[in-house]
């Protein structure tokens, strides 16, 4: 039996008071009024509500020891990376390794391997794999549907995978950017019921009043805080925060929900409203076993020494302190499987030869975001081996399918900004097939072979030297700490920077630019991918 005292931040009633809190056996057995006079308050923990864990290029286990610091005491996590480099092996894997921390992690089961049929990659989820997993009760949602096409056209195997959800009760996630109208009707009443892709206000809103639940999300690429920021007064019981896709970097250095939660009172927030957006609307909604400060609860909470600055004095998971500032933090050592599939060779400078002519197709980036626009290349007379215009910003992208030797994918891209040298990376969503992006195609071709070579990674070639983080478990999760991932991703970004890119997460922005169910313009196995049409270029 153990006692904490402090300053009880009671969000049901909206009320802040002395207690001492009684803990027995990981619960909460009694929270006690006092007259006593405290410096610091105890809070129920923060909650991510929607996350691919693998993002952090981290595993659970360690995933777990950046984010608790910052007062997380759950995560929504969907492993739907993993799921299309390696399948259920990948899914069983990460939940083993969750096992080890005492984080409480929540499981999805992913929705759509691959993310379209326009995909090629190493794993598919059936619908008989789904009923498989749904069967062993450890999953509490179906994630993300992201075939909008396959919900609206009634596809067969995207209708059986929502009717096996709602069999087996589970919460059934969405992914709708940009809907709205009658589609966005459609989509809902085949029972899916969040959106964390919501980018603008009225979007959100026409979501909320058709029945769903926003996530407002700030993640490493796409930033959508400041445009949905207004809910968290309008719309407390209605939305939730979440990271979604957050490299580790930024969870050292940034934090993770606390930095959400934090700019949020910096906006004069009212801070019951932030902290049941960030500690109790996600454990409601999906019925999360993680207490919320109420006797009978699991004691999970954190104490914290103000309310502004939201520093993490302490964070406590079922019952045990498992972090204290100052304090070494220590979780026990995790074993770390490597599994890999990678069966591409190397390429060579006539595999992206590229001729132009006419008007092309160019992807151009819009900063902080994962939507793309589209910009159009003019050529009056053939350009023979065209490479780049660097005083244009016009770049190759090029696209790799990391399971096939099948031949790579050429387009262009505005946005990227380095002036020399070339990047690649094989985190790209969804099915993780390699890219790059490169002022020369000697650059680009060095950069992806080394990519191969590692069987996968992060690679920058500046044109003099090559810089690399392996990535062997997947070909997108380390093997290393979070600190040293943390470490060398941010010193890669740094020589993103020196090149010339203006971009806040270069290697984020990129793995976004093979997803083909986000407008407007994207790479994939046939080349560029037209979303609005729906067809290659």
């Amino acid at each position: 039996m153990k006692v904490i005292e402090g300053n009880l931040v009671d969000i049901d009633n909206r009320e802040f008071y002395p207690c001492a809190i009684t803990i027995s056996e990981g619960k909460i057995i009694s929270i006690e009024r006092n007259s006593n006079s405290y410096d610091h308050y105890i809070s129920p923990g923060f909650i991510d509500a929607h996350v691919h864990i693998e993002s952090s290029m981290l595993m659970p286990s360690e995933f777990s020891k950046l984010v608790i610091p910052n007062g997380t005491v759950g995560v929504v996590a969907d492993p739907h990376e993993i799921a299309n480099v390696l399948g259920v092996e990948g899914i069983e894997m990460m939940i083993k390794n969750g096992e080890e921390t005492p984080l409480n992690i929540f499981w999805g089961i992913p929705s759509c391997v691959p993310a379209t049929s326009l995909d090629k990659p190493g794993n598919i989820l059936t619908v008989e794999d789904t009923e498989t997993l749904a069967k062993t009760g450890r999953f509490t949602m179906l994630a993300e549907m992201m075939n909008i096409p396959g919900v609206l056209n009634n596809d067969s195997e995207v209708l059986a995978k929502l009717e096996m959800a709602k069999k087996y009760s589970l919460r059934i996630d969405g992914h709708a950017p940009g809907m709205k109208g009658d589609a966005l009707s459609t989509y809902i009443a085949h029972g899916i019921e969040t959106d964390h892709e919501s980018s603008v206000l009225d979007e959100a809103e026409e979501k909320i009043s058709k029945g769903m639940q926003i996530m407002i999300r700030e993640g490493s690429a796409a930033k959508n805080y400041e445009a949905l920021k207004s809910l968290i007064a309008t719309r407390t019981d209605n939305v939730m925060f979440c990271t979604d896709d957050s490299h580790a970097d930024d969870l050292l250095e940034k934090g993770h929900i606390n930095y959400i939660v934090r700019k949020a009172v910096a906006d004069s927030f009212g801070i019951f409203d932030v902290l049941q957006v960030a500690c109790i609307n996600p454990v409601h909604f999906y019925h999360l076993d993680v207490g919320t400060l109420h006797v009978g609860d699991k004691a999970d909470f954190i104490v914290l020494e103000d309310l502004e600055s939201f520093d993490i004095y302490s964070t406590y998971i079922n019952g045990e302190e498992v972090y204290r500032k100052g304090r070494d933090y220590k979780l026990p050592a995790s074993q770390i499987e490597v599994l890999n599939l990678f069966h591409h060779d190397e390429i060579k400078d006539t595999d992206i030869c590229t001729d132009v002519q006419g008007d092309i197709s160019c992807i151009k980036i819009i900063p902080d975001s994962i939507v793309t626009e589209r910009k159009v290349l003019h050529f009056d007379q053939k350009s023979e081996h065209f490479q780049s215009d660097i005083s244009s910003d016009i770049l190759k992208i090029v696209y790799v399918n990391r399971y096939f030797n099948t031949p790579p994918q050429v387009g262009f891209i505005s946005g990227i900004g380095i002036k020399r040298g070339a990047f690649a990376s094989s985190i790209s969503h969804d099915s993780h097939n390699i890219i790059a992006v490169g002022c020369t195609d000697t650059d680009i071709i060095v950069a992806i072979n080394e990519v191969i070579k590692s069987k996968g990674g992060l690679v920058v070639n500046d044109g003099h030297k090559l810089y690399t983080l392996p990535l062997p478990v997947g070909g997108i999760m380390s093997d290393l700490s979070g600190e040293e991932v943390a470490n060398r991703y941010t010193r890669l970004n740094k020589l993103l920077l020196e090149m010339g890119t203006s971009l806040n997460s270069p290697f984020m922005t990129l793995s976004f630019m093979a997803l083909v169910v986000i407008p407007t313009l994207k790479i994939g196995e046939k080349g560029i991918f037209d979303v609005e049409k729906f067809g290659f270029v």
